[in-house]
């Protein structure tokens, strides 16, 4: 049985078509197959397969327990997961809730932002915002250079209020959690918190117990006064104006990012597990 070399990290810079990377696919897809009452959310072809084997840098064992989980968690979510039509979310998008950067970071991760002062919680659950994040993920994991290189987030807490937190319960922080550490196939590089209030503290510690130790030495509280220390962690070229950056608005990259999405519906549905039954 392939069990794959002693440092099988390696392999994450080599070709698809290289035979050891075949390899290892071959091994995943056997796993795989061997469970006839597993129902896949998506065709088991090779480039579904290798997110999960450079997600755990080829540690073929590793990559087994995160596609389960990833179905596991899929099906167990249905309020989250089940429906990825981005009609449900659209006027969370239009709100400018949501932007991707253009440019990665010098260490090639791709970079989200989310502002939660755009989210209006009468208008929008926690599941709603968590819809949002699982979509753009499943776009992104498409591509290699994020599969490789992982993605790194920035929240901005400002406009936080007890409404917002009041949708974070214990068994929403639990799911969170779960994407973040072993149920998504893409690797969390870094999160960082800017004008957080004294009151989302505790929302946090919610979250924290189910997150792993690698996860919470990523986690990183800028504050209000972030320009300097948000610097250290991004190049200004790269971050919008509004973040003290030499980038494009919110405004714009948040609009580019929501084309993108609608563009990109039929392909969300075609992995949504409702058309699927």
């Amino acid at each position: 049985m392939w069990q794959g070399p002693a440092g099988a990290g390696h392999l994450n810079a080599l070709p698809d078509h290289s035979p050891l990377v075949r390899s290892a696919v071959a091994e995943l897809r056997r796993r795989a197959e061997a469970e006839p009452e597993q129902r896949w959310s998506q065709p088991l072809e090779d480039s579904f397969l290798l997110r999960f084997l450079r997600a755990r840098d080829f540690h073929l064992d590793l990559a087994w327990r995160l596609l389960k989980n990833y179905q596991k968690w899929r099906i167990e979510c249905p309020e989250i997961s089940a429906d990825l039509n981005p009609s449900s979310i659209l006027g969370l998008l239009q709100a400018g809730y949501h932007g991707v950067l253009r440019q990665r970071d010098p260490h090639g991760s791709k970079v989200l932002i989310y502002r939660i002062a755009q989210w209006d919680p009468k208008l929008f659950t926690a599941y709603d915002v968590f819809r949002v994040s699982l979509i753009t993920s499943e776009l992104i994991v498409k591509e290699i250079e994020t599969q490789r290189n992982g993605v790194k987030a920035i929240f901005d807490l400002e406009g936080w209020r007890i409404a917002h937190a009041f949708q974070i319960s214990p068994a929403v922080a639990k799911k969170i959690a779960a994407v973040l550490t072993d149920s998504f196939p893409l690797k969390v590089r870094g999160i960082h918190l800017i004008n957080e209030p004294l009151f989302f503290h505790p929302v946090f510690a919610l979250i924290k117990p189910f997150l792993t130790e690698k996860i919470k030495e990523r986690v990183f509280m800028h504050g209000n006064n972030y320009t300097q220390t948000l610097s250290e962690h991004f190049p200004v070229s790269m971050l919008p104006q509004e973040y003290g950056g030499e980038e494009v608005s919110m405004e714009e990259l948040a609009k580019e990012w929501t084309d993108f999405i609608m563009e990109s519906a039929d392909y969300l549905q075609s992995i949504s597990l409702v058309a699927q039954e």
